[in-house]
């Protein structure tokens, strides 16, 4: 694996290292692109709410003044990418947009780990009930129709407690949504290596019948594993039995 854009900083405030530190294992291990694209923070207007898993509004240029001072320093070793993971909430998402712009990001993913929002009626994607899958599934492709994120990151993390009619047919649709974009979908290496409910063999059969073409994403927390030959050799498996298209790079 050659190209990676789901990297984390400390900042996130569940991740640990040094940013250089991510950087060097990188070089160390032979990859070509380290997209940093760390928990984004977020603007919610008239509030002073700050999530505890991302980074505080306040180190929007920190991070970005890092990654790229980093980038210029190691231009001759590995490209270096600032991008953000961020959640789609459709009454908030233009003033975050903006907010962002403010540090021209190279590349956002979207990863939609909580629904409607966190500043109203917090809704968890696993509620393990039929209507939170459908919910999920529309804001996702609500988000991914904005054109703004590169590719979805733990497209399953929803999870699989539901009814299996409703399990296949949510999805689909969602496969079926991101293809019609042309949105690649990730096979998360963390969900691999600590034995997660994501990745799931029977969301990338669905995956691979529509036809949606895959990214793989390290989705690194720490530093050392930055390199995750393991968790790639389980991928490359899978993309070998079921027979999905991985796209080795996207920028």
């Amino acid at each position: 694996m050659l190209h990676n854009y789901h990297t984390h900083t400390k900042r996130c405030n569940h991740a640990q290292g040094e940013d250089r530190e991510y950087v060097e294992n990188a070089v160390k291990n032979g990859l070509k692109t380290l997209g940093f694209s760390d928990h984004a923070p977020y603007l919610f207007p008239n509030t002073d709410y700050q999530s505890s898993f991302r980074m505080k509004t306040d180190l929007l240029f920190e991070y970005a003044e890092s990654v790229r001072s980093l980038a210029k320093e190691y231009e001759k070793d590995i490209r270096i990418l600032c991008g953000f993971e961020l959640e789609y909430y459709p009454d908030f998402h233009a003033e975050e947009m903006a907010f962002l712009k403010q540090v021209s990001p190279d590349y956002l993913i979207m990863g939609q780990h909580v629904l409607n929002s966190e500043l109203t009626k917090w809704i968890s994607p696993r509620s393990n009930e039929d209507w939170t899958l459908c919910m999920y599934v529309t804001e996702v492709l609500a988000g991914l129709a904005t054109g703004d994120f590169l590719y979805l990151a733990h497209p399953d993390l929803s999870g699989y407690d539901y009814s299996e009619e409703v399990m296949q047919q949510e999805y689909r649709r969602l496969c079926e949504g991101a293809k019609r974009m042309h949105i690649p979908l990730e096979l998360n290496f963390l969900g691999v290596r600590s034995n997660r409910h994501y990745p799931d063999r029977r969301f990338f059969k669905i995956a691979a019948e529509v036809g949606n073409d895959i990214v793989l994403g390290v989705d690194a927390h720490s530093p050392d594993i930055v390199f995750d030959p393991a968790s790639e050799q389980t991928a490359r498996q899978w993309a070998d039995e079921l027979g999905f298209h991985i796209v080795e790079k996207l920028l």
